[in-house]
C-alpha cells in the first residue's frame, strides 16, 4: 500500500517530428486520470506528484496527428519524456477557440492584463501596410494601446508614455523598437514566434519600467532544409534566409542559422508612386534598414542555447529644414536548460543593447542622445505538485549621453552611468477554483543609493468552466526618463536620459526624497467563453503614477548661481509631476471555420500635475474603437484571405497658440534693444486646452498565396490604408498655420516568393 502512494514528477517537451521546433499550447494527458497540461512557449509541459505506475500519454493539437505513448512513471526522480509530433496530411479546419477555451480552464496560468500573439496565426488577419504585417500596426488594435501618428508616431500601452514600457527581444532591452514612420516596428513578423503584451499589474519577473512590457521572442531557423524568402513591395524589400548547421532528427541534437534583412526606400518610391502625398505633406523623406541574425543549438529533450545580434538604422531628410539619423545595434546570448532527473527549469540572458541618434537643425547646434545599457538574468522555476516556486537574479547598467537645447534656447545635457541590481520571486498556487500568485521584486538602483520593494500579486478564480473572474496589483520603479516631453504632440527626437539630480527640492509641498519614478497598479477583468465560438472580456484598471520626471518647457533662465532667487519652475531642467490613468476596455472575438471577427473599445482617462496645473497629456485619447473582419478560403494549394480594420478615436488634447511676440537676446550687454531685431517668440495658451477633431480609419487587404511543388510558394498582397482618403489632422504648424495630415490614401502592391 505505501508503494501505491507514492508520487513522482512527469514533464518533457513537444516538438515537431518534421523539424524539431517547440509546440505551444499542445495539451497532453494521462489516460485514466483527470490530470492535463498544456505546454508553454518553450514546449514544456508538467504534471506534478502523478502516482507510480503505468499510464498512456495523449498529446493533441490542432494541424497535429494525436500522439499517444505508453510510459511508466517511476519513484524518486523527476521522469522526462519527449513528445514529437506529426503534421496531418490533411489539415482540418478545426476552430482554435475552443482549444483557446480548454487552456483557460485547466491550463496554470493567471494571464491577467496579457494579450498573447501568435505572429503565424494573427498577423495575416491585419491589412498590412505596403504589403507587410508588423508587430506595430497589430499592436493598435489591442485594448488600451493608442498610437500617436502615422510619421514618427509612439504606442501609449494604458496611459503609460513609451519609456514606461519595456521592449524586449529574446531578453535583451531594445529602447526604440519603432521607426521614424511610424507604420513599422524594428521587428520583421517573419522572425518571430510568439509576443507577450503586459499591459498592466504585470508580475515579478519584469521591472526597471512603471508602464507596461512588450516581450518578443523570434523563431529558430529552419532545423532541416535550407530556405528563405524574398518580398519587395512600394515601401519595404526584403530577405530571409535560414538552415540546418547540424540537421534535426529525432531523438539527436541540432543547430540551426536564421539571417533577415529589410530594406525601406519610400523616400525613393514616394515621389513616382504617391506624388500627391508629397504634395499634401510636404515630404515623405522616411528610410530604414533592420538586420537580424540567429543561432540556435537544441540539445536533446529541451535544453537549448541562443546566440543573435542585430542592427537597426533611420534617417528622416526634410528639406531645408531638420535632419535625423536613428542607430541601434546590439546582441544576446540566451539559454534554456532542463537538467536530467530534476522538474526544475533554469533560464538565463546576457544582453548588449545601444541606441544613439541625431538631430540636425539649421542653426547648426549639437542635439544628441544616447543610451548603452547591458544586461544578466538567471531565472529558476521549480514544480512541487500543481505548485510552482520561481525566483530569479537580474543585473542592468545603462549610460546615456544626452544633449540638446529647449524651445528658449536653454543648453539642457547630461552625462550618466546607472546600475541595477534585481531579486525576485514568486509562488503559484492551485486552491480548488483558485489559482494565486503572490510575489515581490526588490529592485536596488546602485548610483542613486535607492532601493525599491515591489509587491505584486495576480489571481483568478475560475467561476464556472467557461466564465472566469482575475485580478492583480502591483508596484513598480524606473530609472530612465525620456528626452520628449508629454506635452509634445509631434518630436521625433526621442532620446533617453536617467534619473536627474538636479531635481526640485520639493514637490506640492512635501520634500523630494527619491530620484525613481512610480507607480501603482491596480486590475480586475472578467471573460466569458460564449458558446464554443467567441469570447468576451472587460478589464478595468488604474495606473497611479506617484512620482515623475519630466522636461521643463517652462525653463527661460540659466540655473546657475546669480539665479536661485527665480522660481524652480523658471530655471531647473527638469520638473516633477503626479497623475494617473484609468480606464474600462471590452473586447469581444468570434471565429468560425472562415470568418474571424475582433472588436475593441476603450474608455481611458490620464492626467498629470506638475505642482501648478493640472494638464492632459497629449495621448489622453477618451475613445478609441477598432474593428478587425478577416474571412479565409484555403484549399490544398491556395490561400485567399480579405481583412479590413477601421479604428476610430476621439480627439487628441493639444495646446493652442494665445499669440505672438518678438523674442530679443538681451544676453548681450553692448546690443541696443531698441532697434535690434528679434526672432519671433510664441506665447501658449493653457496647456492642453484644446482637442483636434476625432480620427478615424479604414483599411483593407487582399492577400494570395499559392503552394507550388519542392516547399516554393509565392504570395501576392494587394492593399490601401486609409481607403476612404479620411484628412486626419497630425499637427497645426504655429508660425504660419498650416495644417498637416497624416498621411493620405495609400495603395499598395506587394510580391514573395519563398522556398
Amino acid at each position: 500500500m505505501a508503494s501505491i502512494a507514492q508520487t513522482a514528477d512527469l514533464r518533457g517537451t513537444v516538438m515537431s517530428s518534421d523539424d524539431g521546433t517547440s509546440i505551444e499550447n499542445v495539451v497532453v494527458k494521462l489516460s485514466g486520470t483527470k490530470l492535463q497540461a498544456a505546454s508553454d512557449k518553450n514546449g514544456i509541459y508538467n504534471f506534478g506528484k502523478v502516482k507510480i505506475g503505468d499510464y498512456k500519454l495523449i498529446a493533441e493539437a490542432n494541424g497535429f496527428e494525436i500522439y499517444e505513448q505508453n510510459i511508466t512513471v517511476a519513484a524518486d526522480r523527476a521522469n522526462n519524456v519527449a513528445v514529437y509530433l506529426k503534421l496531418q496530411i490533411k489539415t482540418l479546419e478545426v476552430v482554435d477557440v475552443n482549444t483557446k477555451r480548454g487552456q483557460k480552464k485547466d491550463s496554470n496560468k493567471v494571464d491577467v492584463g496579457v494579450i498573447k500573439i501568435d505572429p503565424k496565426k494573427e498577423f495575416p488577419r491585419l491589412p498590412s501596410v505596403g504589403g507587410e504585417p508588423d508587430l506595430v500596426q497589430y499592436l493598435q488594435i489591442l485594448p488600451g494601446v493608442v498610437s500617436s501618428g502615422d510619421q514618427g508616431g509612439q504606442l501609449y500601452i494604458r496611459g503609460g508614455s513609451p519609456v514606461m514600457n519595456k521592449m524586449l527581444l529574446d531578453g535583451m532591452t531594445i529602447y526604440n523598437p519603432f521607426h521614424s514612420i511610424g507604420l513599422f516596428s524594428v521587428f520583421d513578423g517573419d522572425i518571430m514566434k510568439d509576443i507577450e503584451v503586459h499591459s498592466a499589474a504585470f508580475n515579478v519577473q519584469y521591472g526597471g519600467r512603471i508602464g507596461a512590457v512588450v516581450d518578443v521572442s523570434t523563431r529558430d531557423g529552419n532545423k532541416k532544409n535550407f530556405s528563405g524568402k524574398a518580398s519587395a513591395g512600394p515601401f519595404v524589400a526584403k530577405v530571409i534566409f535560414e538552415g540546418p548547421l547540424k540537421a534535426y532528427k529525432p531523438g539527436e541534437g541540432s543547430s540551426s542559422f536564421l539571417v533577415s534583412y529589410r530594406n525601406s526606400y519610400l523616400d525613393q518610391s514616394a515621389p513616382k508612386l504617391y506624388p500627391y502625398a508629397i504634395k499634401e505633406q510636404g515630404s515623405l523623406p522616411y528610410s530604414f534598414q533592420d538586420f537580424f541574425g540567429k543561432i540556435n543549438i537544441a540539445a536533446v529533450g529541451g535544453s537549448k542555447l541562443n546566440l543573435s545580434t542585430f542592427k537597426f538604422s533611420d534617417r528622416v531628410s526634410f528639406p531645408g529644414s531638420t535632419n535625423f539619423a536613428w542607430d541601434s545595434y546590439g546582441g544576446n546570448l540566451n539559454f534554456l536548460m532542463l537538467p536530467e532527473g530534476s522538474s526544475s527549469i533554469i533560464n538565463g540572458v546576457i544582453g548588449y543593447s545601444s541606441y544613439k541618434m541625431q538631430q540636425l537643425e539649421p542653426d547648426q547646434k549639437a542635439r544628441y542622445s544616447s543610451i548603452d545599457g547591458f544586461n544578466a538574468a538567471i531565472n529558476f522555476t521549480y514544480f512541487f505538485g500543481a505548485d510552482e516556486f520561481k525566483y530569479g537574479i537580474e543585473t542592468n547598467g545603462f549610460s546615456t549621453n544626452f544633449h540638446t537645447y529647449n524651445a528658449a534656447d536653454r543648453l539642457i545635457e547630461q552625462v550618466n552611468f546607472s546600475t541595477e541590481l534585481c531579486l525576485f520571486t514568486k509562488y503559484k498556487r492551485r486552491w480548488k477554483k483558485f489559482l494565486l500568485e503572490p510575489g515581490i521584486r526588490m529592485q536596488y538602483y546602485a548610483s542613486l543609493g535607492n532601493t525599491s520593494f515591489e509587491p505584486r500579486f495576480q489571481g483568478k478564480y475560475d467561476i464556472t468552466s467557461y466564465m472566469r473572474l482575475k485580478f492583480a496589483a502591483g508596484h513598480y520603479s524606473q530609472n530612465l526618463m525620456s528626452a520628449a516631453s508629454d506635452r509634445d504632440v509631434v518630436n521625433l527626437f526621442y532620446g533617453f536620459l536617467s534619473s536627474p539630480e538636479d531635481l526640485p527640492k520639493t514637490f506640492d509641498g512635501k520634500p523630494v526624497t527619491s530620484r525613481l519614478q512610480k507607480s501603482d497598479h491596480i486590475l480586475i477583468g472578467w471573460d466569458m467563453d460564449l458558446g464554443r465560438k467567441s469570447n468576451l472580456s472587460i478589464e478595468a484598471y488604474r495606473k497611479q503614477f506617484g512620482q515623475l520626471t519630466n522636461i521643463n518647457r517652462d525653463k527661460i533662465y540659466d540655473n546657475n548661481e546669480k539665479n536661485q532667487d527665480k522660481p524652480e519652475q523658471l530655471r531647473m531642467d527638469y520638473i516633477l509631476e503626479n497623475g494617473y490613468a484609468q480606464g474600462l476596455d471590452f473586447k469581444y472575438m468570434w471565429e468560425n471555420k472562415h470568418w474571424y471577427f475582433w472588436s475593441v473599445y476603450s474608455l481611458t482617462y490620464v492626467t498629470r500635475y506638475d505642482g501648478i496645473r493640472q494638464y492632459f497629456p497629449t495621448f489622453d485619447r477618451r475613445h478609441n474603437i477598432n474593428l478587425l473582419l478577416s474571412y479565409k478560403y484555403q484549399t490544398n494549394t491556395n490561400r485567399v484571405l480579405f481583412n479590413a480594420r477601421w479604428n476610430i478615436g476621439s480627439g487628441f488634447p493639444f495646446t493652442q497658440t494665445q499669440g505672438f511676440y518678438e523674442k530679443l537676446d538681451l544676453t548681450n550687454i553692448s546690443s541696443n534693444y531698441t532697434n535690434a531685431n528679434g526672432n519671433l517668440g510664441i506665447q501658449y495658451a493653457q496647456i492642453s486646452g484644446g482637442r483636434l477633431p476625432w480620427y478615424h480609419r479604414l483599411d483593407i487587404s487582399i492577400d494570395w498565396r499559392h503552394n507550388m511543388k519542392k516547399r516554393q510558394y509565392v504570395n501576392i498582397n494587394l492593399g490601401c490604408t486609409n481607403v476612404y482618403n479620411r484628412p486626419n489632422i497630425f499637427y497645426m504648424n504655429r508660425v504660419t498655420s498650416q495644417r498637416v495630415n497624416q498621411l493620405p490614401i495609400l495603395p499598395s502592391f506587394s510580391v514573395a516568393w519563398g522556398w
